[in-house]
C-alpha cells in the first residue's frame, strides 16, 4: 500500500517500535547487532577493492575462454559463484557479478536463463560454507560463538555437495537448451587486471581470513583488513564507498531493533512452545523438522528475521551447536525455492531484466528441486560429521 522498499519499511518499523512505547531509543540502539553490521561493511568494501581491481571482469572473461562448451562454462560458473560467496558476501557477489556475466554470455551467443539461475543458486549454495558468506551466517557466528573454523568444518563439505546437486539439476533441466548452443568467441579485448592492487586485496584477505581461523573477532579484522586496504590502496575512497550497499546495512539495522521489540510480546516464545511437541525428542528428528521449518519459515518471512527469531530457540534443542548449523544450512539453502527466496535471487533477475524477463515458474521448476535436494543431502551432511 505504501511505496516503500524493504530498508525504508524496517526503518518506519524500527521507529513505530520506539515512538508507541514499546521500547526506549537507549534500547533500541542497544538492539542493533553492531558486530554483524561492521562485519558486513567490512566484507562489502574488501569486495569494492576487488571490483576496482577489475578482478570480476577479468574472472568472468577467464571462464569463458576456458569454456569450449555450454555444459563446462555452466560448470565454472557454478563454481566460480559458489566459492566467491563462500568467501565474500553473496549478494555482493551478485550484483558485481551479474553485469559481467550477463555480458560474456551474450557475447558467447548463449542463452541467458541458465547462467543466471546458475549465478543465483550456486551463490546461496556456496555462502552456507563459512561464518562471512551471508548475512544469515554472520548473525548466526555471533550468537552462537561458533568458531569459524568449527563452522566450516561441517559447512563447506555441505556446501560442496549442494554445488554437485545444483549443477546437476541445471544440467538435466536445461540439457536442451544447452545442447542446442555453442560457445562463440568473438574478438575481445581481455580487461586489464590491476596486479598491484589486486595482489594488495589478496594479501590482506589471506591476513584476515587467518585471523578468523585463529578465533579473532570477525567483526573488528575484518574491519582492521578492509581499513588497511584504504590506506594502502591509494584510491579515492568515495568511489569504494559508493560500491558499499548501504540499503542492506540500514535494512539490517532497523530489522535487530524490529525483532527485539517484537520478541518483548512473547510471540517467538508462544511459536515455539505451539512448535516443541512437533520438533521431537533427539537431536536426529530435531534437525531434520528444524531443517524443513526453516526452509518454509524463511520463504514467508525472509531468511534474516527468520533467524533472528528461530535463534532464541536454539538454546532449547538437545545439541544447539548442531542445531545452529542446521539453521545456518536450511534458511540459505531456503533462498533458492522461489525467485524472490533471496535478496541474491532478486539482485541477479532485476540486473537482467534489460535483457530477460526471468518468470516465477522459470525459476520455480528448478528452484523447488534444488531446494529440497541440496537439504536433505546437507542436513544428512551434517549429521555425519556431528
Amino acid at each position: 500500500m505504501l511505496p516503500l522498499n524493504r530498508p525504508a519499511a524496517a526503518l518506519l518499523g524500527a521507529v513505530l517500535m520506539v515512538s508507541t512505547g514499546v521500547m526506549t531509543p537507549e534500547r533500541a540502539y542497544r538492539a542493533v547487532n553492531y558486530d554483524t553490521i561492521v562485519l558486513l561493511l567490512a566484507m562489502m568494501l574488501v569486495s569494492a577493492y576487488l571490483y576496482l581491481a577489475h578482478f570480476f571482469e577479468w574472472a568472468a572473461d577467464a571462464v569463458l575462454e576456458f569454456s569450449r562448451t555450454p555444459q563446462r562454462l555452466l560448470l565454472y560458473l557454478t563454481l566460480t559463484s559458489g566459492v566467491l560467496s563462500a568467501l565474500l558476501v553473496n549478494d555482493t557477489i551478485c550484483l558485481m557479478l551479474t553485469p559481467l556475466v550477463i555480458a560474456v554470455i551474450r557475447r558467447g551467443k548463449l542463452p541467458l536463463l541458465p547462467y543466471l539461475i546458475a549465478l543465483a543458486t550456486s551463490a546461496n549454495i556456496g555462502s552456507v560454507a563459512t561464518l562471512v558468506g551471508n548475512p544469515q551466517n554472520m548473525i548466526i557466528g555471533h550468537f552462537s560463538y561458533i568458531p569459524f573454523a568449527q563452522f566450516s568444518w561441517s559447512l563447506v563439505p555441505a556446501a560442496i555437495v549442494g554445488l554437485a546437486i545444483n549443477f546437476v539439476i541445471l544440467r538435466f533441466g536445461f540439457r536442451n537448451v544447452l545442447r542446442q548452443a555453442a560457445v562463440e568467441r568473438e574478438p575481445h579485448p581481455i580487461p586489464k587486471l590491476d596486479r598491484g592492487l589486486f595482489a594488495l586485496v589478496c594479501a590482506v584477505f589471506v591476513s584476515i581470513f587467518a585471523c578468523f581461523l585463529a578465533g579473532l573477532s570477525l567483526a573488528w579484522t575484518a574491519l582492521a583488513g578492509a581499513s588497511l586496504i584504504m590506506v594502502l590502496a591509494r584510491r579515492d575512497t568515495h568511489e569504494v564507498l559508493k560500491l558499499v550497499d548501504w540499503h542492506l546495512l540500514v535494512f539490517f539495522a532497523a530489522l535487530f531493533v524490529v525483532v527485539d521489540g517484537l520478541s518483548d510480546t512473547g510471540l517467538p516464545d508462544a511459536i515455539y512452545r505451539h512448535l516443541q511437541p512437533l520438533f521431537g525428542a533427539s537431536a536426529v528428528t530435531q534437525a531434520w523438522n528444524l531443517s524443513w521449518f526453516s526452509v518454509i519459515g524463511s520463504n514467508i518471512f525472509s531468511n534474516v528475521p527468520f533467524v533472528l527469531v528461530a535463534g532464541k530457540w536454539i538454546t532449547r534443542f538437545v545439541e544447539p551447536v548442531l542445531m545452529w548449523k542446521v539453521l545456518a544450512l536450511a534458511t540459505t539453502f531456503a533462498g533458492n525455492l522461489t525467485i524472490v527466496g533471496s535478496v541474491a535471487n532478486m539482485i541477479v533477475v532485476e540486473s537482467a531484466r534489460e535483457h530477460l524477463e526471468v518468470g516465477f515458474w522459470d525459476y520455480a521448476r528448478l528452484g523447488i528441486p534444488i531446494t529440497i535436494l541440496t537439504a536433505v543431502a546437507g542436513v544428512a551432511v551434517l549429521l555425519l560429521l556431528r
